[in-house]
């Protein structure tokens, strides 16, 4: 019998829109835009940096919690760059950021627990909130109002069940970026309700309006924030697998059990790695950071030029999410359409939550020339605006 061996709760299809990808890749006509994994190589002042600490014999298990000296380096980012104190047994160095998001969850949600995750959001979100038995609550956001938080529409959302919040700024796809104000509105809720806030960090070095403003900033969150954090984009790290994530000793004590059974330590070669990214970042991020600007910004310029097609200018992050509803096709139709007729493959925006209907998102991980290309196509078959 065809998947005899499987639990009953994996017998339903789950393969997600950033799976299915995969099987379109290959082609070499085919510009990929869909997945987050940028084109840069990871500096070379990193690679040969972490490469000699491994002859040096740094090949071995960290502490489950991270290699002490990553650690220190973690602190010392986040008191340079945010004034904030953090203690080193509130970190965890995990591999990558999801990772640490699944342990925080089984860590935090019981059985029946509701979290609140504004949406269009990350597609693992839901799964991750699932696995540990809880209940992922859509708070819709809207592009007139740049997909920011509604604290108003938060507030009544919250019910006896609920135990957490999960934001992610800048946003993965919407490029939304939370400002003090709307944080702060955030963490009155949060204080008010006794509930956890879990914030994704993952693109806090690519905000272009203005410096990231991190959740443990607020006064009154840093005893009840899980901040989740990675090497991947800011520093062209994806495939070194680095992330970390920051919260009450207590949490990170019971995080660090729970990963034992699961993968004890992140790898050592790739947290030495991450070690010479944050010392010198000064030298490294720049270059990403400015790419990814450049890219997104030369995106939005080709979009809002082709008919039946917009997207808000870039504040962070590394996607566009284009809006499509002038072509009068939904989602899928527009992504199904858009692959057989230019060759360019991008993800549909139910992907990320059924409010993200009527949206494409543009992952900018490609050159500006591809993304040339790429452009060309597209005009080629709407047309340019009147």
């Amino acid at each position: 019998m065809k998947n005899k061996f499987l639990a009953d709760k994996n017998l339903i299809d789950s393969s997600n829109a950033l799976s299915s990808v995969a099987a379109m890749i290959g082609d070499k006509d085919v510009i990929n835009l869909s997945i987050g994994d940028p084109d840069f190589i990871t500096n070379k002042i990193i690679i040969d940096e972490a490469f000699s600490d491994a002859e040096k014999g740094h090949t071995k298990y960290t502490l489950p919690s991270g290699d002490p000296e990553l650690n220190k380096e973690i602190i010392g980012f986040y008191k340079e760059e945010y004034g904030l104190t953090i203690d080193k047994k509130e970190i965890m160095v995990t591999v990558g950021a999801c990772h640490a998001l699944f342990i925080a969850f089984q860590a935090c949600l019981n059985e029946g627990d509701e979290v609140i995750v504004p949406e269009p959001y990350f597609s693992p979100y839901k799964d991750e909130i699932e696995m540990a038995g809880g209940k992922l609550v859509p708070l819709q956001t809207y592009e007139e109002e740049a997909f920011i938080i509604n604290i108003d529409t938060l507030k009544t959302l919250i019910t006896p069940k609920t135990r957490a919040i999960l934001i992610n700024s800048p946003n993965n796809p919407t490029g939304a970026c939370y400002s003090r104000s709307t944080l702060q509105g955030l963490a009155d809720v949060a204080i008010e309700h006794d509930l956890i806030v879990l914030s994704d960090e993952v693109y806090d070095a690519i905000s272009f309006k203005s410096k990231h403003i991190s959740i443990l900033e607020i006064d009154g969150m840093k005893e009840r924030s899980i901040l989740l954090a990675s090497f991947s984009k800011g520093y062209a790290m994806t495939g070194w697998r680095i992330g970390f994530a920051i919260a009450p000793d207590y949490v990170i004590k019971c995080m660090v059990r729970i990963n034992e059974s699961i993968c004890f330590s992140a790898p050592s070669i790739s947290q030495r790695a991450a070690i010479h990214a944050i010392r010198n970042r000064s030298a490294v991020q720049p270059a990403i950071i400015h790419g990814f600007e450049k890219r997104m910004h030369y995106g939005f310029k080709r979009i809002n030029a082709i008919q039946g097609l917009s997207v808000l200018e870039p504040r962070g992050g590394i996607y566009l999410f284009m809006n499509i509803k002038a072509t009068g096709m939904s989602s899928s139709e527009f992504s199904k359409y858009l692959l057989a007729k230019t060759k360019i493959v991008v993800l549909t925006g139910t992907a990320f939550g059924e409010s993200g209907e009527g949206f494409i998102r543009i992952a900018c991980t490609v050159s500006v020339e591809k993304m040339k290309e790429a452009f060309d196509r597209v005009e080629e078959l709407f047309g340019l605006k009147k």
